[in-house]
C-alpha cells in the first residue's frame, strides 16, 4: 500500500566505504513520518551519549519530510540533524531548494551517514544505485566548481548537489551545507560535521515522481494548481514574492526591533541605504524559487562596481542583510552583498557569522581585544573593510578568525572579562536578527529550542496579535487567541505551545515556514488534506499537532540525556535591558516574568520543573521507550 513514502533509508558507513538499505513499515512511519521526527528517533536511539560532535562516531542524518517533493508550493524541505559542534546538543538545520525533492524521486526518505572516510569522498546516488567516489580533486575547491565538475563527470546538468565549502573543510563550528549554490542548511554547524567525515558532497539524481509514492495523488495535484493561483491574491505570499525577506528591514526598523550594533539598539540611522527600495534598485537581478513553489521568495543579486558579486550564490536574505549590516553598524549595501556572497561561497552560516563579527566589534570597542589580536584591524562598528576581512579570516581560520570560528560562547570564554555579556547566543548558537523585546514569544522560542536560538520555532507574535488580521484568521483553527505582541502571560505561553507544535509539524512534513498560515497562504485544512491524500490515513489536525510535539520532545530528550538543564533555557542578559533607541526605546523583557513563563511552558508541555519530559508525557506521545534513556 502507498502511504507517501518509499519506505527506504540509505545507510552509509564512510569508514568501511559500505552502504546498505534499511526499510521500515507503515506502523513505524505513522509515529516518525519523516524530517525531524524520523531523524531525531535515529539520533537518540543510535548515537551513544556524550560522543564528541566532530568525532567519526557522530551521526549525520539527511531526512526528507513526509510531503517533500509533493507538487505544491513550499513542500521542499529536508532536515540535516546531528549532535551540533556549536551547541553540543541536538543539532538541526532545514533547507529548501531542489535537493530534497530529488532525493525523494531517487526513492529515498533519508540518508544516515556514519564514520569518517580515509580521504575526501563524495556520495553519488542515481535512483537505487549508490557509489562512494573519490573527491580529493574537489577538496579545497569552491562550490560552483564542485557542482559543475560532478555534473560534467556524470554528463547530467540536472544532478542536485548538496555540499560543504571551505568553512566545512576547516571545521568552522557554524559551517553550512548548500544545495544548488543558493539553498542552505545554515544553522548548528552541520557543514562541520560533514567536513569531519571527509564527505565533500552528496549528489543525487532521481527519475520517479511523487505520485508513485502517494496514496491518492489527485488532491495533492489539485492543491498545487490552486495554490499557484492563490499566491498573488494573498497579501503575505504576494509580499514574499515581490520583496522576499529583505522587505522586513524597513518594517522592523519602524517597529523599533531591527537589531543594530549587537542588539543594543532597535533602529538604524542609515536604514534607507539597506532597506528593500535600495536593494531592489542597486542589487536585484532575479527572483528565484524552490522546487514546484510559486512563492519565489529567493532574491538573486549581482554587483559589478566597487565590489564584484557573483549571482551564482543567490543574494542576501533578511537575516544576513541585517546581521552583516545594521547589527555591525554598516549601511553599505554593496559590501553587505559581498559579505553574503563570501559566506555562501565558503559555506558559513550567515546568521552566526554576522552575530560573531558584531560580538567581536563590541569586544574591540571595550578593549577586550586589540589590534594585537586582530592583526592591526580597527574592528569597530561601521568598519566595512574589517567586516569583510573577518568573513575571510573565519572561513580560513586565520588569525583571530580561528578564535571566532568556534562561535561567540567559546570566544567569550577565552577572551574573558565582560565578553560574555556581548555574546548574543543561547546554548552556544547565535541569535537570529529578531529582537524579542518587541515580540516576547520569539524569546521563549530562543530559550526553549533544543538547537539553540532559532527564529523558526513558532510564528512570531505580531502575526497573531490582531484578531482582524488575515494571518490570525488563518491560524485560528489551531485554537489560538489574539494576544498583544509584548504580553508575557500564561495565555501567551499557551499560544506559543500550540504554534510551536504546528511549526514542528511542518519540519516533519517537509513544508516551508513560508507556506502555511499564519505566516502565509496555505490554510490549516489544506495541510490536513495533503497529509490524508499522501498517506491514506484518516488524520486530524490534532494528530498533526501531536506529530510536531513528538518531534520536539525527542529533541528535548536528547538534550536531557546530554546533560542540558533548566539553566540552558534562558536569554542573553542584554535582552533584559532596555533598548537604546527606536520606537521601543527603554523597553526590556522582565526577567522574573520571563523565568515564570519558562516554568509555565514546562508545565503546559508536561515536563518537570527541571525541563525534562515526564514518563507520562512520553507515554501519551507513543514514545515511552525514551523514558529509560533519560531516567524519567
Amino acid at each position: 500500500m502507498k502511504y507517501g513514502t518509499s519506505g527506504k533509508i540509505l545507510r552509509v558507513d564512510l569508514t568501511t566505504q559500505t552502504t546498505r538499505v534499511e526499510t521500515f513499515d507503515e506502523n513505524f512511519y505513522r509515529v516518525y513520518p519523516g524530517g525531524k521526527a524520523l531523524a531525531a528517533n535515529i539520533l537518540l536511539r543510535e548515537l551513544a551519549p556524550h560522543v564528541e560532535p566532530l568525532d567519526p562516531e557522530n551521526i549525520l542524518i539527511l531526512a526528507n519530510g513526509l510531503l517533500t517533493g509533493a507538487p505544491f508550493s513550499t513542500a521542499t524541505r529536508f532536515n540535516a540533524i546531528a549532535r551540533s559542534p556549536l551547541t553540543r546538543g541536538f543539532g538541526e538545520s532545514e533547507a529548501g531548494g531542489f535537493w530534497g525533492p530529488e532525493l525523494k524521486m531517487a526513492g529515498w526518505e533519508a540518508i544516515v551517514l556514519t564514520g569518517r572516510a580515509a580521504h575526501p569522498v563524495y556520495l553519488w546516488i542515481h535512483n537505487d544505485q549508490v557509489e562512494i567516489r573519490d573527491a580529493r580533486d574537489l577538496w579545497g575547491q569552491e562550490p560552483e566548481f564542485v557542482q559543475n565538475k560532478i555534473r560534467a563527470d556524470h554528463n547530467d546538468k540536472l544532478i542536485r548537489v548538496l555540499q560543504i565549502g571551505i568553512a566545512g573543510e576547516n571545521l568552522v563550528r557554524y559551517a553550512s551545507l548548500t544545495n544548488d549554490l543558493r539553498h542552505f542548511n545554515g544553522r548548528n554547524g552541520m557543514g562541520a560535521v560533514m567536513g569531519s567525515k571527509n564527505l565533500r558532497a552528496v549528489a543525487v539524481r532521481g527519475t520517479t515522481r511523487y505520485r508513485d509514492f502517494a496514496h491518492d495523488p489527485r488532491p495533492i495535484e489539485e492543491l498545487g494548481r490552486a495554490l499557484a493561483k492563490k499566491v498573488k491574491a494573498h497579501p503575505q505570499s504576494w509580499d514574499l514574492q515581490d520583496k522576499g525577506t529583505p522587505g522586513l528591514v524597513g518594517a522592523l526598523n519602524a517597529a523599533g526591533i531591527l537589531p543594530t550594533r549587537n542588539f543594543r539598539q532597535g533602529a538604524f540611522e542609515h536604514v534607507d541605504k539597506v532597506k528593500w527600495e535600495a536593494y531592489e534598485k542597486e542589487l536585484l537581478t532575479a527572483r528565484r524559487s524552490c522546487y514546484a513553489c510559486a512563492v519565489r521568495c529567493k532574491r538573486e543579486v549581482g554587483v559589478n562596481d566597487r565590489y564584484q558579486v557573483s549571482d551564482a550564490y543567490g543574494g542576501p536574505e533578511y537575516e544576513t542583510l541585517d546581521g552583516l549590516g545594521p547589527n555591525c553598524g554598516i549601511g553599505d549595501l554593496q559590501a553587505i552583498a559581498k559579505a553574503n556572497e563570501l559566506c555562501n561561497r565558503y559555506g558559513l552560516d550567515g546568521i552566526s557569522t554576522g552575530a560573531t563579527i558584531a560580538f567581536a566589534m563590541e569586544c574591540f570597542e571595550h578593549n577586550l581585544i586589540t589590534t594585537h589580536e586582530t592583526g592591526g584591524i580597527e574592528l569597530r562598528f561601521g568598519n566595512v573593510d574589517a567586516m569583510l576581512a573577518l568573513v575571510e579570516m573565519i572561513a580560513h581560520r586565520r588569525g583571530i578568525g580561528d578564535l571566532l570560528a568556534d562561535g561567540t560562547r567559546r570566544a567569550a570564554e577565552r577572551i574573558g572579562g565582560d565578553a560574555r555579556f556581548f555574546a548574543m547566543q543561547v546554548k552556544g548558537q547565535e541569535l537570529p536578527m529578531h529582537d524579542p523585546r518587541g515580540k516576547v514569544a520569539v524569546g521563549l522560542g530562543y530559550a526553549i529550542n533544543d538547537a539553540g536560538a532559532d527564529h523558526l520555532t513558532a510564528p512570531h507574535d505580531p502575526m497573531v496579535a490582531n484578531p482582524d488580521s488575515i494571518s490570525f484568521k488563518g491560524a485560528q483553527p489551531l485554537g489560538i487567541e489574539a494576544i498583544p505582541a509584548r504580553e508575557l502571560s500564561a495565555r501567551k505561553v499557551r499560544n506559543y505551545t500550540i504554534l510551536e507544535n504546528w511549526t514542528s509539524a511542518e519540519k516533519v512534513l517537509g513544508v516551508c515556514f513560508f507556506g502555511p498560515a499564519p505566516r502565509s497562504f496555505i490554510q490549516v485544512d489544506e495541510i490536513v488534506t495533503a497529509v490524508r491524500a499522501a498517506t491514506g490515513w484518516d488524520v486530524t489536525l490534532a494528530d498533526i499537532l501531536q506529530i510536531g510535539e513528538r518531534a520536539t520532545t525527542l529533541a528535548r530528550a536528547f538534550n536531557t540525556r546530554e546533560g542540558f538543564t533548566r539553566a540552558d533555557d534562558t536569554l542573553p542578559e542584554r535582552l533584559f535591558q532596555p533598548l537604546e533607541n527606536g520606537a521601543l526605546q527603554g523597553v526590556a523583557i522582565s526577567k522574573p516574568e520571563f523565568e515564570n513563563a519558562i516554568l509555565e511552558l514546562y508545565e503546559q508541555k508536561g515536563w518537570t520543573r527541571a525541563g525534562a519530559p515526564t514518563r507520562a508525557k512520553l507515554r501519551d506521545l507513543g514514545i515511552e521507550w525514551v523514558a529509560d534513556l533519560i531516567g524519567a
